[in-house]
């Protein structure tokens, strides 16, 4: 389940590429297959331990390009230890609404980028989130939780002021939306409730299947109620 293009990052054979934020590695792994360098950043070191594994076992798949690399790394968005421009493509999914220190965060993501490389940045849509805040403190009123609701306006401000050049904009993964509402209205730890466990079959129904009926469906739903907005920049020259 991708949140952003990577044929819009131009991810392919030799790019330098970092998923910072990695989280459980769903975008790694897509740049490993296209034979990206791959850098997986996150502060979680026991996560990266099973994004590493996953990358052995695409290896052992013969899944990667020649060329293709990978390596995991643990540490912290606010102070990468790269040096300025080592990558082609930034990638930052879902991260920036839990960092308090956004701006300086931005800053790193920035640093590192190479001069006319791709920045992407996802985050969670203002009116998807703000009801899943209206419905429940348990979702983001805990430690490491979502601490700000961003408007893509905003968000690009901080990137535009910050040096970077808007390219694009989208939203993504609408019918994840009315999953999110749902796991709020009945309790965010009620797995086992009968409305959730429906939704929550279909949509691995949907992930596995891909069916043409909900792939429509849901580009025709994500600029209403898409769960995540991703925004692209470049860095000038």
């Amino acid at each position: 389940m991708l949140t952003v293009d990577f044929d819009r990052l131009r991810v392919g054979r030799g790019t330098r590429f970092i998923d910072v934020g990695a989280g459980a590695g769903r975008h790694s792994y897509e740049a490993l297959r296209r034979g990206a360098e791959v850098t997986a950043f996150d502060m979680d070191e026991v996560e990266l331990k099973n994004v590493d594994e996953m990358f052995a076992a695409l290896a052992a798949e013969g899944e990667v390009p020649p060329g293709g690399s990978a390596m995991v790394q643990v540490g912290d968005i606010l102070d990468m230890p790269h040096a300025d421009g080592s990558f082609d493509v930034v990638l930052a999914s879902e991260i920036l609404e839990h960092v308090p220190e956004d701006v300086q965060a931005i800053s790193e993501l920035v640093r590192i980028l190479a001069p006319g490389g791709t920045l992407a940045v996802t985050v969670p849509r203002y009116l998807p989130e703000r009801i899943c805040w209206a419905l429940s403190d348990e979702y983001h009123a805990n430690e490491g939780g979502h601490i700000r609701i961003y408007r893509a306006d905003e968000l690009r401000g901080k990137l535009e002021a910050a040096g970077l050049t808007f390219q694009h904009s989208h939203h993504a993964h609408a019918l994840h939306a009315p999953y999110w509402w749902i796991k709020c209205a009945v309790g965010v730890q009620a797995e086992q409730h009968p409305a959730v466990r429906a939704y929550h079959r279909l949509l691995v129904w949907d992930m596995m299947k891909a069916p043409a009926a909900t792939r429509v469906a849901e580009r025709a739903l994500n600029p209403v109620i898409g769960k995540s907005v991703a925004l692209y920049f470049t860095k000038p020259w």
